[in-house]
């Protein structure tokens, strides 16, 4: 597939969705394995997609064992970045990305899936909290059951995040876009910071950890794809700084980020 170089985003126009300013991100990737130690340690599933890696990327190097803290089950090998390694000593480091080629990979194949990708710390499927109150503080929840003909308030095998489309101006002033995959990051295990994940008072995140600043922790984490078109001075940092807003994917323009859009639903 052909992909386009990319160029700045057209200006933005209003939204329905409140600004989030100055907001910490760092990076992730999928098949980053951040520490296999703990269950949400690794990229290999996301919270949405326990075969992430794989349907991201195709690639199949083999399961993780079932006795796993991370990923039990999953296909690992998929990595959106530069791997290496087989079994236990596989790896996935982040990769810089560049216009040169739509911030696409440069050593792996063209991604499944969408590679500007992110997450919140919003889980609105297995933090029960978030769930429980969901289809409350989720503004389009209503339009969604609307648009789908049902009411998916109380269904556990259903997300109203994944796949969201999610607008982005970073350091270097460039307007992105990318699709939410994944929830975090966290303090902890609570993934249901409603405050300032839907908020309209530009409140900090609850989460204070991940970030080298001292006044918040970090509120977002966002692909090697859009680390590099948002310019951001670090490829696996805490010091970056974003604003950024919900908006519908009609508003979404021409960019390197339709290039491959995932629709894909939850996948156990």
């Amino acid at each position: 597939m052909a992909v386009a170089a990319a160029a700045p985003a057209a200006a933005p126009a209003a939204s329905k969705y409140p600004l989030h300013t100055n907001v910490v991100s760092t990076t992730f990737w999928v098949g980053e394995i951040f520490n296999a130690n703990l269950a949400d340690g690794s990229q290999v599933c996301s919270t949405y997609n326990g075969q992430w890696a794989f349907q991201h990327t195709g690639l199949n190097a083999g399961t993780t064992p079932d006795s796993a803290s991370g990923c039990p089950g999953s296909i690992y090998g998929g990595c959106d970045g530069v791997s290496s390694g087989t079994g236990s000593s596989f790896t996935c480091a982040t990769e810089a990305r560049d216009a040169s080629n739509g911030y696409f990979p440069k050593n792996q194949p063209t991604p499944l899936e969408n590679p500007f990708y992110l997450d919140l710390p919003y889980d609105d499927m297995n933090d029960g909290v978030a769930f429980q109150q969901r289809c409350q503080v989720i503004p389009w929840a209503a339009a969604d059951n609307a648009a789908t003909g049902a009411d998916h308030c109380a269904d556990g095998n259903y997300s109203y995040m994944k796949n969201r489309w999610v607008q982005m101006t970073g350091p270097n002033g460039n307007v992105c876009y990318g699709q939410i995959e994944d929830a975090g990051p966290s303090s902890g295990s609570e993934y249901h910071d409603a405050n300032y994940v839907f908020g309209a008072a530009d409140a900090r995140p609850a989460n204070t950890d991940f970030s080298a600043d001292g006044a918040q922790g970090a509120g977002m984490d966002v692909s090697p794809a859009l680390n590099g078109c948002l310019g951001f001075a670090e490829l696996d940092g805490s010091g970056d700084h974003v604003s950024w807003r919900f908006v519908d994917r009609a508003a979404v323009p021409a960019g390197p980020w339709l290039n491959v859009e995932t629709t894909s639903g939850v996948s156990s």
